[in-house]
Order: C-alpha cells, then structure tokens, then sequence
C-alpha cells in the first residue's frame, strides 16, 4: 500500500460532494493537498477541518476548468514545492436538464461538453508533462455509469461520460511504460449536488431522484478514489463500478 504522506493530490471541483470528499480521504492519509474549484470561499471554509483531518499542507485557488487559459496559467504558476503532483482526481463535472435531444438547450450542452470533456483534458495536459517526465504518477477520472450505459434524456450527459471511458482507455494505452497510472471511478446514484444543478436549483425535484432507496454518498465514492490511489505500485485498478445495492442498471432502481 502507498504512504500518501509525501504525495501531493490535485482535486478538480474540490468545493462539494465527491471532490470535497475526496479532499477529506486524502487529508485523512497525510497528504498535501492541492485543491481548486470555481467556489474558492467554500475551499477556505473547509480548510480548517482538512487541516484537522491530517492534511500535511493546503495550497487552494479558484479554476474554472472550461477555460483553457486559466488551467494552463494556473498549473503553470504553481509554486515550486507544489508542482510536483503525484496524484490528479478530474472530478469536476456536472449535468445540465433532462430533456429529449429535440428539445435540449445548446448552452446545457455546450457545458456540459466543456466542462466534463474539454475541462478533464486542459487539466489532464497541463499535468501530465511532469507526471512522465518524473516516471511516476495517476490519473484517476470520475466518470459515470452513464459512461456505460445511455438512458431515455440522458443523451448529451451520456455522450460527455462515455467520452472520459474513452479518454481514460486513451491515456492508458498513451502513458503505457512511462510509469504513470490511469484509473477511473464510475459511480451510480450518488446523493450530491449533482441534480439540484441538473434541475437548476429545484431542490424537490432533485429530491425525488434518490427517494426510496438509499444511495451512494459522496464518501463512498472518495473511499474508492483512495483505494485505487493506495495500491502498490505494481496494481493499477483501471475501472471500477461503484453502485448502491438497490441499483442494478442506469434505470435499474429498486425503491421501497
């Protein structure tokens, strides 16, 4: 098992649910945390409770992954002792409306695209250079059982999660030999944020995807982010499905 205690951990989309969680798992295990989120006062309200968790030391900014520019910038003026990344979580993502394609919004597309996509492979470029150029490192994407599966108005959220399957099988044949290992994390039902911003806000309409059955929680998830990060250097656990019990398919939901 890897001691995170000397590792430096990028988490993309740091400020709520899987990435939040995923800041508290590393915290937990030592490791320096580098922590970025468009809602920079939601990474400074939790730093004291990382800081608490065991965090060896924070280093938090504001990014907005769809901007290309700012990535670059951003990794780029990392300071010294913070460049070496050991570790990167592309968590940020997100879905926007659940409508037939016929009716669907350009500008929900058009983010989702940018962020879940474009945004994974600014942050991914700017990272992976140093990750090869030190023969070590991972890569661990959070993608999606949509990235499996396409469901009735999943459409466009479907196509950007088979998109990061794709990319993650992608890197791992590009980064074979050079050291550096590529995991994903596909995760069903999780109760986040995720459909309060996929219903812009309408919190109980968000409310009834989770109702009759207990879903995943945002640590569930971090759990396995860890555990792939932790294996021993010869173990690289290339995709792993995280479900609720109560949840066989995309569609698939048993509710009592």
């Amino acid at each position: 098992m890897i001691d995170l205690r000397t590792r430096t951990v990028l988490v993309t989309g740091a400020s709520s649910g899987i990435g939040a969680a995923c800041a508290r798992a590393f915290a937990r295990s030592g490791a320096r945390l580098i922590l970025c989120a468009r809602r920079i006062e939601r990474l400074h309200d939790a730093a004291p409770e990382l800081r608490d968790l065991g965090a060896a030391d924070l280093h938090m900014f504001q990014l907005d992954v769809r901007d290309q520019q700012a990535v670059e910038k951003a990794i780029d003026g990392l300071p010294p002792q913070w460049r070496a990344i050991d570790i990167l979580v592309n968590n940020a993502g997100l879905s926007r409306g659940l409508d037939p394609i016929q009716q669907g919004s350009i500008q929900d597309w058009d983010e989702m695209i940018d962020t879940n996509v474009k945004g994974l492979l600014y942050v991914s470029r700017a990272v992976l250079p140093g990750m090869v150029e030190r023969s070590a490192g991972h890569v661990i994407n959070i993608g999606s059982i949509a990235g499996h599966e396409v469901y009735p108005k999943g459409n466009v959220y479907c196509a950007t999660k088979h998109a990061v399957r794709a990319i993650t099988r992608g890197m791992l044949m590009d980064l074979f030999g050079t050291g550096v290992r590529v995991s994903t994390v596909d995760p069903g039902l999780v109760e986040t944020e995720f459909s309060v911003v996929r219903f812009r806000g309408d919190d109980e309409r968000a409310a009834t995807v989770y109702q009759g059955l207990a879903p995943l929680t945002p640590d569930d998830v971090a759990e396995a982010v860890h555990y792939c990060a932790t294996r021993p250097p010869h173990v690289n656990v290339q995709e792993m499905i995280l479900m609720p019990s109560a949840q066989a398919t995309a569609t698939m939901v048993d509710r009592r």
